[in-house]
């Protein structure tokens, strides 16, 4: 009984080393949902940016930031899908607890924030984003979303 059942695996195994697979005759193009979303994401992180800047005009750098800036902090927050900021903490800093504070309260006065689109939220409904603040010795900051390059000299 063995010997059959060792002799019908080995004709099913030349059975199928002979088959020929026929590849289709076009390929086969599948929109990847990732890139859809990649842009969706990509706009939407600058609409939420320029909703940032709009309602904290008196805070935002024009021109180039600085050689060495004063701080950089990034911050995480959740968006849920009618543009309320659910959280919002800082997610890395140099410790300047003045540009934290900054930070978080431009973040908050601009709520609401745009509606996301639907794409982009997880199971609960929400979206998570970072932003990062980049501050001059001054206080004003530019979001990196819409930066202009750095300066490049220490003057």
């Amino acid at each position: 009984m063995r010997g059959n059942a060792i002799t019908s695996l080995l004709a099913l195994a030349l059975i199928l080393t002979a088959c020929t697979i026929t590849p289709p005759q076009r390929p086969l193009i599948i929109a990847s949902p990732v890139a859809h979303n990649s842009a969706a994401l990509s706009q939407y992180r600058g609409e939420v940016a320029r909703r940032i800047l709009e309602r904290n005009p008196s805070y935002v750098l024009h021109g180039a930031p600085q050689a060495m800036l004063r701080s950089l902090v990034v911050v995480a927050f959740s968006i849920d899908h009618r543009g309320q900021l659910i959280a919002a903490s800082v997610y890395r800093s140099n410790g300047d607890d003045g540009a934290e504070s900054t930070a978080l309260a431009t973040l908050r006065r601009s709520a609401p924030l745009p509606l996301p689109p639907a794409q982009l939220l997880d199971g609960r409904g929400q979206i998570e984003l970072f932003e990062d603040w980049l501050f001059n010795d001054n206080g004003k900051f530019q979001l990196r979303t819409f930066a202009a390059p750095q300066a490049q000299t220490l003057d």
